[in-house]
């Protein structure tokens, strides 16, 4: 609170926290009964409608526009925004609570929605984060940024955007995009290329990322992502002879599930573009965009899987099979404890990681800002960025892996809890299915989520080893010597967690070792310390990525249970249940790592040697 009303000195800030907090649990009720009572009712009917494309324009059917109108009235896309653009000036996560609230009900209608608040905050963070944003300090003002008018377009509700990144050719490796921005010599630019499986791809404002720099050869830098510029690109205008298109939306595609998001492709042929930041700065831009976007998938997929929970509770709790509700035969009772563990323990991972990337955001924003320069309270906000930042980093990409992963598999408990009834669109279980089955793909695939978490935690290691023996000494003594059995729990998934982490930079270590046979002496350390080809050299821990980002995950989620039941006793029972399940698969992962492997990499091995 202090930070989003920046520490108070704006004249229209919250006099206390409790005001505040009141005012977004306010805001969150609000949209808890809009979910309940305009979207629930008529998800199938949402399903069914999909979204109308005709003439190169897509338009959202009846139900949904009405929906979406109600939303506007609301003034529901400007949470977020600060009371100077017109916004509600929320913190970014009551935003994300109320993701985790709109996917409840329906997850197309939640996932457009946030192309519309989204869009407006990424337009302010970039705005601040290339200097563009400016401040009175002294009145706790925002006076001036760069996409004004765009942003209250979007507040407004005239308007949303979309993220452009995926081509043809293109998704997950960004270094391989194809499409291109180019300068005139006026200095303005046009963006020209293709773009596909873009969700709310049919708005206005698009943030597309395109090739700016030309590279010599293979191994320039500029090949890759150092070559990728952002761009704000308006599709189309409206005026008042009717809309004048500046990019082609060329298809709205035909899904499995997300029947109520458009999914576009669209083509840009020297479209004018606006460049944001500098030349080359594109990915480090769209990062930005991610961390959030990640964030947000990972309420949406909680929200999921409540609905899943409560739809298979209440069927469960209705159908009888054997003289009792099939809710007190044991495999189902296990499956419904299972699904409402995982669902507190990734609420509560979610809500710490959202917390520490707003954090970190907001306090980017206070020393842009220059409010409070000289403040105790404003400099012990900027001593800790660094640390909210790290953190925001290390839990990001566990999160969205697990999180989207349990949204699958919780839908397809609920479908198997309903039995032959769940496999009719009757009761709503087999849609649940179906939109749960993008969450693992979107926004950074699982596999992605799981090689950024391997390669920070291996590298970190490397970085300093020294600490990294320290934890694991201290993960040792607490998992023999703690008097609290739950803490002697945690601390020995913790044990586990780094004696993995250990076995795999031991193997990376060693098998680097090997491929030195042959090299100059005088070249080793240079070669060993600096000269790491992540293709090569660590083949064995990418193979086994998503079993330690699981284990990282339980532990992650073990140990923030357990420091939250330290202050609320209320919460030890839920880092109980989820330790008691998080210890046997835990125990699992490392004997499939420390074991498994090396055949099918032998086998890769000899089969690239066969294609060489």
């Amino acid at each position: 609170v202090d930070l989003t009303e920046y520490l108070g000195k704006a004249p229209d800030a919250f006099k206390t926290t409790e005001e505040a907090l009141a005012f977004y649990k306010d805001i969150l009720n609000l949209v808890g009964e809009f979910a309940a009572t305009e979207i629930a009712p008529f998800t199938a009917e949402l399903d069914r409608q999909g979204i109308d494309f005709q003439d190169g324009e897509a338009t959202l059917p009846a139900r949904q526009a009405k929906i979406f109108e109600a939303l506007r009235k609301l003034e529901l896309h400007g949470m977020c925004l600060p009371r100077e653009l017109g916004g509600m000036n929320v913190p970014f996560i009551t935003f994300l609570i109320n993701t985790e609230l709109l996917a409840r009900a329906d997850a197309s209608v939640m996932a457009h929605h946030g192309f519309h608040g989204g869009t407006a905050m990424a337009m302010l963070l970039f705005s601040l984060r290339e200097g563009t944003t400016e401040f009175d300090a002294a009145a706790g003002r925002m006076t001036k940024t760069r996409f004004a008018k765009e942003i209250e377009e979007i507040r407004l509700g005239k308007a949303w955007g979309s993220m452009d990144i995926t081509e043809p050719d293109a998704g997950s490796d960004m270094a391989q995009l194809r499409t291109i921005g180019v300068q005139g010599a006026d200095g303005s630019w046009t963006v020209t290329g293709q773009k596909i499986f873009i969700t709310s791809g049919n708005g206005k404002y698009h943030f597309v990322i395109a090739r700016t720099e030309t590279a010599t050869t293979s191994d320039d830098p500029m090949a890759g992502l150092n070559g990728l510029t952002m761009f704000m690109v308006p599709a189309f205008e409206d005026g008042p002879n009717g809309r004048t298109r500046l990019a082609t939306l060329d298809r709205i595609e035909e899904k499995i599930g997300h029947h109520g998001s458009a999914t576009c492709a669209l083509t840009y042929d020297k479209t004018p573009a606006q460049l944001v930041g500098k030349r080359g700065e594109g990915f480090n831009y769209m990062l930005t965009l991610m961390n959030n976007a990640r964030l947000s998938v990972g309420l949406e997929s909680v929200g999921l899987m409540e609905a899943a929970l409560r739809l298979a509770r209440g069927y469960a709790a209705e159908r009888r099979s054997m003289g009792k509700t099939i809710d007190r035969h044991e495999m189902i009772a296990d499956y419904l404890d299972e699904l409402e563990t995982d669902i507190v323990g990734l609420r509560a991972l979610a809500m710490h990681g959202a917390f520490s990337e707003e954090m970190a955001q907001k306090i980017a924003i206070l020393e842009a800002s220059g409010v409070g320069r000289g403040d105790p309270r404003a400099e012990a906000f900027l001593a800790d960025a660094k640390g909210y930042r790290a953190e925001s980093r290390r839990v990001t990409p566990l999160l969205k892996y697990l999180v989207d992963e349990k949204a699958v598999e919780a839908a397809r408990k609920c479908l198997q809890i309903h039995g032959g009834a769940g496999f009719t669109t009757e009761y709503g279980a087999e849609k649940l299915l179906r939109d749960s089955l993008v969450f693992p793909i979107y926004e950074g695939t699982s596999q992605i989520q799981s090689l950024m978490a391997m390669k920070d935690t291996l590298g970190a290691i490397m970085k300093d080893p020294k600490g990294f023996l320290t934890r694991s000494a201290q993960a040792l003594w607490r998992s023999r010597s703690a008097r609290d059995d739950l803490e002697r729990d945690v601390a020995e998934l913790q044990r586990i967690s780094l004696e993995v982490q250990r076995h795999l930079i031991t193997r990376t270590a060693t098998d680097k070792a090997r491929s030195l046979r042959g090299t100059p002496v005088a070249s080793w350390p240079k070669t060993f310390t600096k000269d790491w080809n992540p293709k090569r050299d660590f083949s064995y821990a990418m193979l086994h990525a998503e079993r330690l980002t699981r284990i990282l995950t339980d532990t992650a989620i073990a140990d923030l249970l357990w420091k939250q039941a330290q202050s609320h006793p209320d919460r030890r029972v839920w880092a109980e249940r989820w330790v008691e399940r998080a210890l046997p698969r835990v125990r699992y992962l490392q004997d499939e790592i420390t074991t498994t492997g090396d055949r099918l990499l032998a086998s890769l091995k000899h089969e690239t040697r066969k294609a060489a």
